[in-house]
């Protein structure tokens, strides 16, 4: 069985203006939204935030209150699941217990009318692609959690669906298990070229698996874009502050130097930040300044380059993460009173032992580090 995708000028999926209401709360909101062909796209976000919702929509679980869903250029939206061609995966991955693995994985063929012998063949090879060839006797109780998750797959793609949903499906696994399953998933993904849609509230599967992510929050698509650049250049505080750690500090532009600008703090530092829009902001705008945890330099003892700023701060608790430690630090001034001082978080690699609690310590920031918001609104 050839499991290679057949590529179609139209996207994968497409959602246009679609919308779900549960009576006065509106789950998702007007959401226009286009996975391609053969991308792996994730729908990320806190619990509640509607993410699962959309997914669900597009497997025909549940009615868009308005909007249009396409699957390959076809409207699918007036169409029950069984007819949308998808192959799901779920969080309990939902297998037949009193089945085998084989009757499992077929079960999706067995009422698509396929013959028998093109049943065992194309069971036999999906049970190959998820690396469990020798397990098709055997029941779902006598599988490993991550085994189980993999037959789950198996059963998913075996109908060469046009699309694959996942939602959270990585979830029951343990920390380790759920590392290597991940790097298993997207080798399939890729191998398959079929295009994904993947749920989870987990920052870093997100980052490691996508090509695309979608960051969800209270109904709205806060960003859509390529990790590294929801990552480095998030659109609003929301994501900054849910996507990994970071410090993001009200203030006011206080002046322009060269390429970078210069923000005065609520709490007094001033620090420089790369002026990534080419329309400038004006002197005295509201803005927050953010600037991720591992960006935060600390130590650097030469002296600051061009668009460099270097603070002063006491260490208040030490995270140990191993190789590298999360600080808690407190500015001060430079006689070392942590007086009006800001609160940052730094995040740098260690060699053996972190910076003791309660050590002076010098912050450096480069402006190339920082990104600029609006100011004065919640994100």
């Amino acid at each position: 069985m050839d499991l290679a995708r057949i590529t179609t000028s139209a996207p994968a999926v497409a959602l246009i203006g679609v919308e779900k209401r549960f009576g006065d709360i509106i789950a998702v909101r007007e959401t226009t939204l286009t996975v391609p062909e053969g991308a792996f796209v994730t729908v990320l976000g806190p619990s509640g935030c509607g993410k699962t919702t959309m997914l669900r929509m597009i497997a025909g679980l549940l009615d868009p209150s308005q909007g249009d869903i396409r699957i390959q250029g076809r409207s699918v939206t007036a169409l029950p699941i069984h007819k949308r061609n998808l192959g799901l995966v779920f969080q309990n991955y939902a297998l037949f217990p009193h089945k085998t693995v084989f009757d499992n994985v077929a079960f999706g063929l067995k009422y698509r009318d396929v013959p028998r012998a093109e049943i065992t063949r194309r069971v036999r090879d999906a049970l190959t692609l998820v690396q469990l060839p020798h397990v098709e006797d055997r029941r779902p109780n006598q599988l490993s959690g991550g085994q189980q998750q993999r037959i789950a797959l198996a059963r998913a793609i075996v109908i060469q669906p046009d699309v694959l949903l996942l939602d959270e499906p990585l979830s029951a696994l343990d920390a380790n298990l759920r590392e290597e399953m991940r790097v298993e998933l997207k080798r399939i993904q890729r191998e398959l070229g079929i295009a994904t849609v993947f749920v989870t509230h987990d920052q870093s599967e997100a980052l490691a698996m996508s090509d695309t992510l979608v960051v969800m929050n209270q109904g709205w698509v806060e960003q859509v874009g390529p990790p590294a650049l929801v990552y480095n250049e998030p659109a609003s505080a929301f994501v900054a502050d849910f996507l990994g750690h970071s410090n993001i500090l009200p203030g006011i532009v206080a002046g322009v130097e060269g390429g970078f600008v210069r923000v005065r703090t609520d709490a007094g530092p001033e620090i420089l930040c790369h002026a990534r829009d080419r329309a400038g902001r004006p002197v005295g705008q509201r803005v927050r300044l953010v600037m991720r945890a591992e960006r935060l330099l600390l130590g650097q003892e030469h002296d600051p380059g061009p668009g460099d700023s270097l603070l002063t701060a006491r260490v208040r608790t030490v995270d140990y993460l191993g190789q590298s430690a999360r600080y808690f630090l407190t500015t001060t001034s430079a006689d070392g009173d942590p007086t009006a001082g800001v609160d940052l978080q730094a995040i740098n690699p260690i060699d053996r032992h972190p910076v003791p609690e309660g050590a002076p310590v010098r912050v450096r920031i480069r402006g190339e580090d920082c990104v600029l918001l609006e100011g004065d609104s919640d994100g």
